[in-house]
């Protein structure tokens, strides 16, 4: 088999062990996604490294709840220094500040996206959400977490500190292909998986806000006619209240 297919083949195996393992917990975090966008609290994203690519996955964009947060702090993405944002994610400390510029309250909710679940910034802000009594998410890969030791002090990983733990069902190290003459495996799941766990707890969230006679406000595509008319009304309204709007 060419490796593109081996590599899609993969990511389909991924996507049925995520049907079979995690519908109910996709479940529960799609009832803590309701709940917040019926109280009109916030739902955040923080991620960092790569990670931090799935925090703006559900924000601004066709069809995006209008409550949706990132979380996006430059010098823990990639596009200042790649190198330096490792260093930083294994930084202990960063968390309360971060927590605090973004005001997340108790009544929000947080997805924590780590694959290893094992640096100190994401292990903090779990502890810390645990502390404020902020309800945490966390999008992982129990394979790859569970595999290695904490980086952070208290000697937890993410997924033992979540309410709510998403497995992205992907394999040690995340990459997945191995390719003869090439030491090591190339080409990485956690993205694909993550993005789709995310949406699939979106669906069922506004899903479950309908059957309550509820309507999430949400994001049209610029590209489609009007679609820059309603985008724009919910920029004005709530551009003061959402970063990065």
């Amino acid at each position: 088999m060419k490796k593109q297919f081996e590599y899609i083949e993969n990511v389909k195996r991924i996507i049925e062990q995520i049907e079979e393992k995690c519908s109910e917990n996709i479940e529960d975090a799609a009832k803590a996604f309701s709940e917040a966008l019926i109280k009109k609290s916030k739902i955040f994203l923080f991620g960092t490294g790569h990670s931090h690519m799935l925090s703006e996955e559900l924000f601004y964009r066709a069809g995006g709840l209008l409550n949706i947060q990132p979380i996006l702090i430059g010098e823990l993405m990639l596009h200042i220094s790649a190198s330096e944002s490792t260093e930083k994610e294994r930084e202990e400390g960063l968390a309360e500040k971060i927590f605090s510029d973004y005001g997340i309250s108790e009544n929000d909710v947080i997805v924590i996206i780590s694959n290893s679940g094992r640096n100190s910034v994401i292990v903090d802000m779990a502890l810390l959400c645990k502390e404020k009594n902020v309800k945490a998410i966390a999008l992982t890969s129990l394979n790859h977490s569970l595999a290695g030791e904490s980086r952070h002090r208290s000697g937890k990983r993410l997924c033992e500190i979540a309410d709510i733990v998403l497995d992205n069902c992907g394999c040690l190290g995340d990459a997945c292909i191995e390719v003869d003459g090439v030491n090591g495996k190339i080409c990485a799941t956690s993205t694909v998986s993550g993005a789709l766990i995310l949406n699939a707890v979106v669906a069922r969230a506004v899903e479950i806000c309908a059957e309550k006679d509820f309507c999430p406000e949400h994001f049209l595509s610029a590209n489609v006619d009007g679609g820059d008319q309603v985008n724009n009304e919910l920029i004005e309204k709530y551009k003061k209240e959402i970063k990065h709007l």
